[in-house]
């Protein structure tokens, strides 16, 4: 068997982009093999389309086949070598940049559970394909199409990790319920939304919504969304003095400026505009 090995790089170059495709390519690797062992300061996703082969990590050894996929962290001494008698072919494509790490956290993956097994509808290999043959393509917008493919390829192993670590029980449904309300109460405060909207759109009970979420966090979901709320009012006074009170309390989805006024001086012990004020004289002193 012939060893074959295609890649494409990205033609924009990488200046400490928030989030960037590197290469991606695909190769039919020779019996024993191997990569490493070695480090890389970037992360790296592999896709196994047939064949299999021992990867090796600092914390694990496993032994992969068609439709295993693995993400090798940067900094972590890693090796992989394809089988003696059905050596892989893999696709691949590494990535990097500030939010790197925070999309990895989100996805499931870490340097001790690198590896997901895709089911026979998996979008990966396609989207890897796709993200090499753009490359080639060699147009600048290549770079933004990688990113597309790349969300797609993290999302579905997201999904694979949430399913395979999920823990049979109340406990754990209790907690993922509470974070989905975390994560709605986050991405909807700027809106005038309702708990009652929420609990809605998540189709569970006010009530039993209400008594899981003070149990998690201690506040109530009300209390928690004002609290929130509120912060982000407090970084809005201090970041965009063009702003009224009025439009400040408007942008985090409270319509009610009296209202909002007594909430931020419940919370934060002086109304918005004694805030702004005592914050703007302390960077004026700290500019000095």
């Amino acid at each position: 068997m012939e060893h074959t090995y295609s890649v494409g790089s990205n033609p924009v170059y990488y200046d400490k982009q928030n989030l960037h495709v590197l290469f991606a390519g695909q190769s039919q690797t020779v019996p024993m093999h191997q990569a490493g062992p070695k480090i890389y300061d970037y992360y790296l996703f592999h896709f196994i389309e047939s064949g299999s082969g021992i990867f090796r990590t600092e914390h694990h050894q496993y032994a992969l086949e068609k439709g295993d996929f693995f993400l090798i962290h940067p900094g972590q001494l890693v090796s992989y070598i394809s089988d003696k008698d059905q050596p892989w072919c893999y696709r691949w494509a590494a990535f990097t940049g500030s939010e790197a790490d925070d999309l990895v956290l989100q996805t499931g993956f870490t340097p001790q559970k690198p590896v997901v097994t895709t089911t026979g509808d998996s979008v990966i290999p396609g989207a890897l394909s796709s993200i090499m043959q753009a490359f080639k393509a060699n147009k600048e917008s290549a770079h933004l199409t990688s990113l597309g493919f790349l969300y797609l390829i993290v999302g579905e192993a997201a999904d694979l990790l949430s399913s395979f670590s999920r823990l049979p029980g109340a406990e754990s449904q209790v907690k993922r319920t509470v974070k989905q309300m975390i994560h709605y109460m986050a991405s909807q405060y700027a809106h005038p939304v309702s708990i009652e909207q929420m609990c809605d759109t998540l189709g569970y009970n006010r009530a039993y919504l209400s008594r899981v979420f003070k149990q998690e966090t201690g506040l109530s979901p009300v209390t928690y969304l004002l609290k929130l709320r509120i912060e982000k009012s407090r970084q809005l006074l201090r970041e965009r003095p063009e702003l009224s009170v009025e439009q400040v309390a408007a942008s985090v989805g409270l319509t009610d400026a009296l209202y909002f006024s007594r909430q931020f001086k419940r919370f934060c012990a002086q109304s918005p505009t004694a805030y702004r004020l005592t914050t703007t004289r302390h960077v004026k002193k700290t500019d000095q």
